[in-house]
């Protein structure tokens, strides 16, 4: 009985960690900078998303790490779903020229996976 208490524990500190790097490179890629006096925050997304064409797809793909986390967690299909959903809506609207780089600065596509994991992860009955 020790030993499965102890297992279980060190799974949830796994799981812990995941989502802590998961919430770490979502602020790094949406939030890790701000612009002064406005406010606005944002990451590295919005600054490799402003190379044309290659640029939203880079972060569409890094993008995918995060769904990958979210697959390994255990997440059900339903939340994948928005999650990609997300990923797709980023990259469509990123590919415009102007338009989707504004866009970046606001959409935040990762951050709100991260949102949608860790609701996910709260609701879950231990």
């Amino acid at each position: 009985m020790l030993v499965v208490d102890r297992a279980s524990r060190s799974d949830a500190a796994a799981a812990i960690r995941r989502v802590q790097r998961v919430h770490r490179f979502a602020k790094c890629m949406d939030s890790r900078y701000r612009i002064p006096i406005i406010g606005i925050r944002f990451g590295f997304d919005s600054v490799i998303g402003l190379v044309p064409g290659l640029g939203d797809a880079v972060t569409a793909l890094t993008a995918t790490w995060l769904l990958r986390q979210a697959v390994q967690l255990g997440v059900p299909n339903s939340v994948l779903v928005k999650m990609i959903a997300n990923i797709v809506i980023d990259l469509s609207v990123g590919v415009v020229p102007v338009v989707g780089d504004v866009f970046d600065l606001f959409w935040k596509s990762n951050l709100r996976n991260v949102k949608l994991l860790e609701e996910h992860l709260l609701t879950i009955d231990v």
